[in-house]
């Protein structure tokens, strides 16, 4: 399992599987698939098909939240949905979106075109997110009247003081909701409450620092927040499977060749 931040994005797979996991939820796709996400989420992710003769082969495209939004004024005024979509999604490919896709990658052959040309697709591609499978999921970054906006404020604020303690009534009066429905629709967007998103991206940045810096355990537990490094090494073999000093040791291996 490979752990990292999945920003707003909307990834195909050309060839392969892949299977991600965001909190308690695990999520499989490949060819006949996309996966599109709103949010800054931490996940896990592993290839779970591929050979020599056909590797994974994947192109992914952040998406423009400002853009997001011009595009859905411009659409038809839908039924509002009432709650909380989750903050990343898997839907069936259409060959709409993928031809967005094949044209974006083939302008890799004509440099030329790419400054006049790639902005039109890139709209397009947005204007595919919102009026295909998942549009429901993808409309509601920009609903004014949605949630969302409020529980963003409090996952950009957890990524950016991660290392800080976290208090649920700070956090509620920053959303300006009550705990309880902070925390219900917090979870609902990232499969996780704000202590467990705290914690993943803790553990996440700890390992960068270990493997970026060359700092031991104890050190990168101190510096992402932590107050006892055995509580780190636990939560760090829970989540990735293997003692960070082992993990750290793997990989130093690896790089030696």
């Amino acid at each position: 399992m490979i752990a990292g931040l999945c920003a707003p994005m909307v990834g195909i797979v050309a060839q392969g599987r892949k299977q991600v996991v965001v909190g308690n939820s695990t999520l499989d796709y490949d060819t006949g698939k996309y996966l599109v996400s709103s949010v800054d989420l931490p996940v896990s992710a592993r290839i779970t098909h591929a050979t020599s003769e056909n590797p994974y082969l994947a192109v992914a495209l952040l998406l423009d939240l400002k853009l997001l939004a011009e595009v859905a004024l411009d659409l038809p005024v839908g039924s509002e949905e009432k709650g909380l979509h989750r903050g990343i999604s898997v839907g069936s490919q259409c060959p709409h979106l993928l031809e967005g896709f094949v044209r974006l990658l083939r302008l890799l052959e004509s440099p030329s075109d790419v400054a006049p040309l790639a902005p039109v697709i890139v709209r397009e591609i947005h204007y595919r997110l919102l009026t295909g499978q998942q549009s429901a999921f993808v409309r509601q970054i920009a609903l004014t009247k949605s949630r969302q906006p409020q529980v963003l404020k409090v996952v950009n604020w957890i990524r950016h003081n991660y290392a800080r303690p976290l208090h649920i009534e700070t956090l509620a009066r920053l959303a300006s909701m009550s705990p309880a429905s902070l925390h219900r629709q917090f979870k609902a967007l990232t499969a996780m409450s704000p202590l467990q998103y705290q914690k993943q991206i803790r553990l996440q940045k700890a390992q960068q620092i270990m493997l970026s810096e060359s700092k031991d355990a104890a050190s990168a537990s101190y510096a992402v927040g932590y107050g006892s490094p055995s509580q780190f090494s636990r939560e760090y073999l829970r989540m990735f499977g293997t003692p960070p000093h082992q993990h750290m040791h793997r990989v130093r291996l690896l790089e030696q060749g």
